[in-house]
């Protein structure tokens, strides 16, 4: 089992995890990536979403991060969200190319020949249906991802009306469909968590948990609200059980919480290693505990327990 949040960096905005998750005030040349490797052995890099990273920055991250610390790395935009990449600047001509292929591959090969990679996650956006084109298009993207494990990421309800089908395709990928919890809409996937984890041909599962804000899910001033939702311990049992299941019949199983305002994702993952018989190692900042009082008997302060 891998435990962890999507991203460790939220250093603005009202959701913010400076004086929350990260103390404050911070010492000289404090560390976020670091810091948040004393607590998570997991994480799941958001950024590379938005630019492709450097062969650089990935090798700085592992010298940061323990030897058994592993990354998760989200596939840049262009191949899942072409609108997005050219609202954001990028060419008129989005088509995906070989040089893409060997950007990306170049940027996170420190992390995979290190052993250090937990999955590729392609994330789609809901406006990408099921249709003829769209499954050629994942069945010709994982086989140019072949190389390492892959977890395919679907949200609009085509896909799983056709279940079977999608997990045939998925199969034949090798790659894990991805479970999300999200506010559900009339035309958003849905899954069901007790059999999500066990199904398909790969030996891997991964999980993500976005929240449940559906009144901001649409209709926010900012995107990070609508990520403003924090599982109680009692929403997070279920998640806790089907792991523990998936887990137990061989399957390595990743969980990453996206719920990230104001480090919510983080008391969620270190309540959900606690429900789990995990460790929950690290110091968190007296703000945290008192902000998220589930933590409570969970997380330690000050090198104690509380």
């Amino acid at each position: 089992m891998r435990i962890g949040t999507c991203g460790w960096s939220y250093p603005s905005g009202r959701g913010t995890w400076n004086g929350i998750f990260y103390p404050a005030p911070r010492r000289r040349g404090f560390d976020e990536l670091a810091w948040y490797a004393e607590h998570f052995d997991s994480v799941e890099v958001n950024s590379s979403f938005y630019r492709v990273p450097e062969a650089a920055v990935s090798e700085a991250w592992l010298r940061r991060t323990p030897a058994a610390f592993e990354f998760s790395i989200k596939l840049f935009q262009k191949f899942t969200h072409p609108d997005m990449f050219l609202a954001r600047g990028g060419a008129a001509d989005w088509n995906v190319t070989a040089g893409d292929l060997d950007a990306f591959r170049l940027g996170i090969d420190p992390i995979a020949r290190a052993g250090r990679l937990g999955v590729v996650l392609i994330q789609f956006p809901a406006s990408f249906h099921d249709e003829p084109e769209t499954r050629d298009y994942i069945a010709w993207l994982a086989d140019a991802l072949g190389d390492y494990a892959l977890a395919v990421e679907l949200r609009h309800r085509s896909w799983s009306d056709a279940r079977e089908t999608t997990q045939a395709l998925l199969d034949q990928a090798r790659a894990a469909w991805v479970y999300i919890d999200e506010p559900k809409f009339g035309d958003s996937v849905r899954q069901r968590l007790d059999n999500a984890l066990g199904a398909g041909a790969v030996d891997h599962a991964y999980i993500r948990l976005h929240g449940r804000n559906a009144a901001a899910w649409w209709r926010h001033e900012t995107s990070d609200d609508r990520y403003d939702y924090f599982y109680t311990p009692e929403e997070l049992r279920p998640v806790s059980a089907a792991v523990r299941e998936a887990s137990a019949g061989s399957r390595r199983v990743r969980v990453h919480f996206n719920n990230h305002f104001s480090a919510k994702a983080v008391a969620d993952a270190a309540i959900l290693k606690h429900q789990l018989g995990d460790l929950v190692p690290g110091e968190y900042p007296r703000e945290m505990i008192d902000r998220y009082p589930a933590l409570e008997g969970v997380a330690m302060t000050s090198g104690l327990p509380i």
